[in-house]
């Protein structure tokens, strides 16, 4: 981009962040945005709206932020060539994630400018500077979440409602003002829907299915206003003590693990579920007196069918499947879940089933009209797949050698150690031309003794961090170094494939795959490692039990030619496709 003189304007990215909902709603985020434009206009810098970008409510702690994800991709791009960020820890709060950007950004041809901070030379001095201002931002977060968690648990325990996230169906959070704390107050109307839902479930009998779809048909507007109520919204009521007086703070905890992938994850083109959260005990609850919508009497009776309902319930099924969890459906999206029918001479058949299909839980009935597949032919089907992915054994080496190219080449590790390398041949220079000095009579021998150590000590600096590095390399390197025992594991594993259990072959098969996209004819297993080329998948029926005549055991295209799966390559992993007779008709 040029200007009117004819001089080249360079195009400037600005990426701002907030972490908390209260800087969000405050709208800090755009004094950050002003900044950086006027910044951007002292420089000479054309910023273009499409490469603003804006992380509102997201940690610095992590990296999986949209807005972040977007800069990342257009950096490699090459959509700009100067990034504008308010500060260090606006990136990233922690060093290391500082680091690792700033090396991804180099690489692309990016010049990363912070605006709180001076023009830097790219020095050692700077370089120290950057790394104590990275470790102190990590330890003020550090600072900030526990004593936001050590005042957020006093006032729980003072009974302050505050704490809570929201009020529940059934009541209004009324917010703190000069003269009175924050409290619930009942909405008659909510609290008498609230109430039908606890009498029907404890008195008239009916099921949580049952009085979902009551609601649903009666519209009653829930409590975000739409007009469609769920099972686990109803679940989730008739298990809130709050309903009975007692709000229950800590119900949930965060966790270091990420929650699954799922269909709203998938459309939004992300590769990484949110913060996983799970449920503590209930003697751990800190309970907050609010007013009651109904009585401690019906609030246990519910909790006891419930728990009734959670061990004789005909559908509760703890028996695991091999494919638990990685099945998703090619036509619309939604996970599969293990489902079994009864026959009437009491055969009991085993199925994966799509969750577009159950007309129960959509509002406007179902949504997909692909067909179960066997459980049992496809958990066949694909672990048969595995085993012969293994079987040949250049195929994870290469696997294992490409993984380890790119940790050699992209690790920070590695780019920290070039310089380094390039400061301690400087260092041992130095040293030699200061003994050569001497040795030439142009130093005396108490200036030699006065500069010697302080040469050799940074010599002696220098190689403890190579060698530091040098062990960390090796450390993930050793991670991936499995191809010395690779040849008694296949070995292992071919004798005792059939031997091993439904949760042992969980692991294998989640190892390797991603995921098995089930179509109206046809299967996808995505691999995490490439396939062997010019594989051919052979047809294999995965809905019908009965028998085909031998002319319709493989499906022909429209030319008569026979149809077969392919291999195709897909970017990071290898997608086989296989070829599925059509359904004869159920069992």
């Amino acid at each position: 981009m040029s200007n009117g003189n004819g001089h080249r304007t360079r195009v400037a990215a600005i990426y701002a962040r907030v972490s908390s909902e209260r800087q969000r709603q405050a709208e800090t985020i755009q004094s950050q945005l002003s900044a950086l434009r006027e910044l951007a206009e002292q420089r000479g810098l054309a910023v273009v709206e499409d490469l603003v970008f804006e992380d509102d409510g997201f940690s610095g702690a992590t990296l999986i932020r949209p807005a972040l994800e977007r800069l990342r991709d257009r950096a490699v791009e090459g959509c700009f060539e100067v990034l504008l960020c308010h500060a260090p820890d606006r990136l990233a709060r922690r060093y290391a994630y500082q680091v690792l950007l700033l090396e991804e950004f180099a690489r692309s041809g990016v010049e990363v400018v912070f605006a709180k901070e001076s023009e830097r030379s790219g020095s050692p001095e700077d370089e120290l500077l950057r790394q104590f201002q990275g470790m102190i931002s990590e330890y003020e977060r550090a600072q900030i979440a526990e004593r936001t968690r050590r005042g957020t648990l006093h006032r729980a325990r003072a009974g302050a409602v505050s704490v809570m996230s929201r009020a529940p169906y059934g009541y209004r959070y009324v917010k703190k003002t000069e003269h009175a704390d924050a409290f619930w107050e009942i909405d008659e109307t909510q609290a008498s829907i609230v109430r039908e839902i606890f009498d029907r479930y404890t008195q008239a009998g009916e099921s949580v299915g049952a009085i979902a779809r009551a609601l649903t048909e009666r519209a009653v507007p829930t409590r975000t206003g739409a007009a469609g109520w769920s099972q686990s919204t109803i679940w989730t009521m008739l298990r809130n003590p709050a309903y009975a007086g007692h709000a229950a703070y800590g119900k949930t905890r965060m966790t270091e693990q990420r929650a699954r992938v799922t269909r709203t994850t998938r459309q939004r083109g992300e590769r990484h579920g949110g913060a996983a959260c799970e449920r503590v005990s209930a003697e751990q609850w800190i309970l907050i007196p609010v007013p009651a919508l109904i009585d401690e009497e019906t609030f246990a009776l519910a909790a006891d069918r419930l728990g009734q309902g959670q061990r004789l319930s005909p559908r509760n099924t703890r028996q695991p499947s091999l494919l638990q969890g990685i099945v998703v459906c090619a036509s619309c999206g939604y996970a599969y879940h293990r489902a079994q029918t009864t026959t009437r001479q009491g055969r009991v058949y085993h199925y994966y089933r799509c969750g577009g299909t159950d007309a129960s839980r959509r509002v406007h009935g179902q949504v997909c009209t692909n067909r179960p597949a066997r459980l049992e032919e496809l958990d066949t089907l694909v672990w048969s797949e595995v085993l012969r992915l293994l079987d040949d054994p250049t195929l994870i080496e290469a696997e294992i050698q490409r993984r380890l190219d790119t940790l050699r080449v992209e690790h920070p590790a590695s780019h920290r150690r070039d310089g380094l390398e390039r400061d301690l041949v400087r260092a041992r220079r130095a040293v030699e031309r200061l003994i050569e000095a001497y040795q030439e009579e142009l130093i005396s021998l108490d200036e030699l003794r006065a500069r010697s150590p302080a040469l050799r000590k940074r010599e002696q600096t220098l190689q403890a961090e190579l060698d530091a590095l040098d062990a960390e390399l090796h450390d993930a390197e050793s991670y991936l170094q499995l191809t010395e025992t690779l040849d008694s594991f296949r070995a292992r594993l071919c004798t005792n494939a059939q031997q091993l259990s439904v949760e042992e072959r969980q692991q294998i098969v989640r190892l390797l795959v991603r995921e098995v996209l089930v179509g109206e004819d046809r299967i996808t297993i995505r691999h995490s490692i490439p396939a062997p080329q010019g594989h051919q998948a052979a047809s294999s029926s995965l809905r019908s039990g009965g028998q085909r005549g031998p002319r319709e055991e493989r499906p022909r295209a429209e030319n008569g030619c026979e149809r077969r799966g392919v291999a195709l390559p897909a970017a990071g992993v290898r997608i086989v496709e296989r070829q599925l007779r059509p359904a004869a008709g159920g069992p």
